[in-house]
């Protein structure tokens, strides 16, 4: 793969439209209505999603029309194959397509991908392939070879683009060749691959999304070359499971298939978990500076269990310790203030980021909404006060 070659990873997928990956998995969807719609299909509405899909894919189904229907996942987190085929005979006539993100979205390689595609096909729907983990396919894989239809490439994470304040604005969608027809088309700028006359219409109208982003990709490729951008794939599934491997002692790892994984990004898709994705970005030693940190927080946790410390007033709910409260001349809590402030070795006071204040209860505000706005009355009306006057 020639690293200025941006999307030869995607070589058998040959049209793009550049979008917003929201906005991306929306036209992708809808060419997949109106490709089915243009064979006489427009019963097809039904869009499978597993439990291990981006979070997006659900809302964007809606959006397009279909009617989702959840498909479990086994105990390593892969596409539950059984529930999946009951699912597919149960809705055979008005199957439309599947979403799978890969990796998924609990972090794992679904082993039977290429079978997962060949079953909705044989079926009559389409697969869209969710792009959210591409930073662990690029050089090493290719969707267009798993079997699935569409999908888009984020440049967030993936491509040296910030992953953060809602993504970076745009990114291609990529489409094998009986779905480009029917591609979103544009009023003003005018799409090479797109038939006008079976174009699905206009879904943005910046076409090529925040297009100032596309010469950081450009250089981050053309700079990393083909061996780099491999390689960089590489370390972002090491260090998802070297992570895991110093922290299983500690910590249940929920899911990780059966030959290891790529983290998803440090999220709560699951209730009581914690995702992490430390992609390629960093080294060991900021690796080994998390999981010191997480281990740390397990063993605060172990203390408690052990009565080591009251179940109160201790380390861990207290966190975090604002300088205020470590300088106050008043310290009443059963574990020393050095211990507070610096639990760690590479805690050290010239590079200790001090929080401005101590813990809050989000999740009580979060769950108890009050409204400061003052009533209307409280405000003095200028013009009320000079009728009064005069």
């Amino acid at each position: 793969m020639s690293g200025c070659k941006i999307f030869s990873i995607l070589q058998p997928i040959i049209a793009f439209f550049l979008l917003l990956f929201t906005q991306g998995e929306y036209a992708g969807l809808a060419a997949i209505k109106a490709y089915l719609n243009s064979r006489g299909e427009r019963g097809r509405s039904v869009c499978l999603i597993p439990r291990s899909a981006h979070g997006t894919n659900p809302a964007s189904a809606q959006m397009a029309g279909m009617k989702v229907q959840a498909v479990e996942v086994d105990k390593d987190g892969n596409i539950d194959l059984a529930h999946l085929k009951a699912l597919v005979d149960k809705h055979k006539a008005s199957l439309a397509a599947m979403m799978i993100t890969y990796p998924s979205t609990f972090g794992v390689f679904e082993e039977q991908i290429r079978d997962v595609c060949d079953l909705i096909h044989q079926n009559g729907g389409q697969v869209y392939l969710d792009g959210a983990n591409m930073n662990a396919q690029v050089g090493l894989c290719r969707p267009g070879d798993y079997g699935s239809d569409v999908s888009h490439l984020n440049l967030h994470k993936t491509f040296c683009i910030p992953h953060g304040g809602g993504g970076p604005g745009m990114g291609p969608i990529g489409v094998k060749s009986h779905l480009a027809p029917f591609l979103p088309s544009h009023p003003v700028v005018a799409m090479a691959s797109v038939n006008s006359s079976s174009s699905l219409g206009t879904i943005s109208a910046a076409p090529w999304g925040s297009s100032a982003i596309l010469p950081i990709s450009w250089a981050y490729i053309k700079m990393m070359g083909s061996k780099g951008l491999r390689h960089a794939t590489e370390v972002a599934i090491l260090n998802a499971n070297y992570m895991a491997k110093r922290l299983e002692n500690s910590y249940k790892i929920l899911f990780r298939g059966s030959n290891g994984f790529h983290a998803p990004t440090m999220s709560w898709p699951v209730a009581g978990t914690l995702m992490i994705e430390p992609t390629e970005s960093e080294d060991k030693a900021e690796l080994d500076r998390f999981c010191d940190a997480l281990l740390g927080i397990r063993q605060e946790i172990a203390d408690i269990e052990e009565g080591r410390m009251d179940t109160r007033i201790n380390p861990l709910k207290m966190a975090p310790h604002s300088l205020a409260c470590i300088s106050s001349s008043n310290w009443d809590r059963p574990y020393s203030r050095e211990f507070a402030a610096f639990p760690l070795p590479f805690i050290r006071p010239e590079t200790k980021f001090w929080p401005s204040i101590s813990r809050i209860d989000d999740i009580y505000g979060d769950q108890n909404l009050m409204c400061t706005c003052p009533p209307m009355e409280a405000y003095d009306s200028p013009y009320e006060e000079k009728r009064a006057s005069s």
